[in-house]
């Protein structure tokens, strides 16, 4: 989708990712390796009572859902930033599920622009977890020669 088609204001809802407990942990063992997402003695100890997903795994298994819908598709040039911010833990078996809104349309110059899309993420129990503001350079349509 080119820049112009983004549309501020529009939602897209995104299927919900289950944090299973071996990914959860893998991804801990190779990005994360701490023993709050490790060790579940040692979680059984903390504020958490129990093992509690890295929070980049957490927002990565949203995003992955979010790429079943690839709004911009062929027309995304790159991604600029990200900015995530965790707000309650997920947990093993949670379900996290998200409305993603184009929040913001910046048109950079007769090439480009960019869009940027809210993420906020809810699991289960309706409770929003996290929330993940994401710029994207999007291709503008070609002008008429």
């Amino acid at each position: 989708m080119y820049f112009e088609e983004f549309v501020s204001g529009s939602k897209t809802q995104i299927e919900p990712a289950v944090i299973h407990k071996n990914d959860m942990i893998d991804f801990a063992e190779k990005y994360d390796h701490i023993p709050l997402h490790t060790d579940e003695e040692y979680a059984k100890s903390t504020l958490f009572g129990k093992l509690i997903a890295p929070g980049v795994m957490s927002f990565m298994s949203v995003w992955a859902k979010y790429l079943e819908h690839d709004l911009a598709g062929n027309e995304l040039i790159a991604g600029k930033s990200t900015k995530i911010e965790w707000l309650k833990p997920v947990f093993a078996e949670d379900i996290l599920t998200s409305t993603c809104t184009v929040s913001k349309l910046t048109k950079r110059n007769r090439k480009n622009g960019i869009v940027e899309l809210t993420f906020e993420v809810f699991n289960q129990n309706q409770e929003l977890v996290l929330t993940d503001v994401t710029e994207m350079i999007v291709k503008c349509k070609p002008e008429a020669e």
